[in-house]
């Protein structure tokens, strides 16, 4: 499936967040699949769009990232930025920036992360499609974003899906 950024910027504008779009490296859906490296970089001009936007440092920014599954992304990932804002602002935890990464992997989200001055990335992507769950969302979490971070430091919530974890509870 194709990824649907413009529709994915919509939903979030409804929920009062300006999303920024930026793209990686890869330049392609071949190249991202043969390429993960490349899928792990912004290209220069998302890292000199985000670099002019920065601001201020933030305590949250939320990442959304096509991934392996487009199809997880475009169906669940708004339902989800849903669930956390309220969750988030009963902490007095505000999203500092929203931003929606094409031909993404989950390590683009540290460099953006670093960027923005994030504390924290949330970072929703599509997950590998199986089997039983070609649209699972998986949610990675990572305190202190910046670029060669690995997984094990990372926090994920994955199976965020119609058959899997609901969008409260992947929100909780």
């Amino acid at each position: 499936a194709g990824f649907d950024v413009s529709t994915i910027r919509f939903g979030l504008g409804d929920l009062g967040l300006d999303a920024l779009a930026v793209c990686s490296r890869a330049r392609d859906r071949q190249n991202y699949l043969r390429r993960p490296d490349l899928g792990r970089a912004l290209d220069p001009e998302s890292q000199h769009m985000l670099a002019s936007r920065s601001g201020a440092a933030c305590k949250l920014a939320i990442v959304i990232g096509d991934g392996l599954s487009p199809a997880a992304v475009n169906a669940h990932a708004v339902h989800v930025v849903r669930g956390l804002i309220p969750r988030l602002a009963a902490d007095a935890v505000k999203i500092g920036h929203a931003v929606v990464a094409t031909g993404a992997r989950v390590a683009v989200g540290d460099e953006i992360g670093a960027i923005l001055g994030a504390q924290m990335m949330v970072m929703l992507i599509g997950e590998r499609p199986g089997l039983s769950a070609p649209d699972s969302l998986g949610a990675y979490l990572t305190f202190a974003p910046r670029p060669g971070l690995t997984d094990a430091e990372r926090n994920c919530v994955s199976n965020i899906h119609g058959g899997g974890l609901r969008y409260d509870e992947a929100a909780f």
